[in-house]
């Protein structure tokens, strides 16, 4: 084993950057997570539930043209950001706590399925 000694300073000098480096690296990753939680899917089901509207509700605001979705094999699908949307629009009334609770709920339902995901 090859034994390797450094100055003090340089030493602090190196944490100190490996510091700021791992600063970047959480600061980074906290704005790409909310950035991509934009991006992830629910169903008309979470999206009813936790925002405490009617499927009526949701389905008049689709067929108004007020929020965008897709369809896939028979189920509707929205977007998180499509319902900040919706939210800070004012199209639905409903608490600021309701797109936590989806967010929420939809990452726990994330979890789950990977628990239980068979292993190959």
């Amino acid at each position: 084993m090859e034994v390797i000694t450094i100055d003090s300073k340089a030493y602090k000098e190196l944490i100190d950057k490996i510091d700021s480096i791992a600063d970047y690296i959480r600061n980074k990753t906290t704005q790409d997570i909310s950035e991509e939680l934009d991006e992830v899917w629910v169903d008309s089901y979470e999206v009813c539930t936790f925002l405490r509207i009617s499927e009526r509700t949701l389905q008049r605001l689709r067929t108004n043209n007020l929020i965008s979705y897709s369809t896939l094999s028979g189920k509707t699908y929205y977007t998180i950001g499509e319902i900040k949307r919706v939210l800070t629009e004012r199209l639905v009334r409903s608490g600021s706590d309701a797109l936590a609770d989806l967010i929420k709920s939809h990452q726990e339902y994330i979890e789950t399925r990977k628990k239980n995901k068979p292993k190959k």
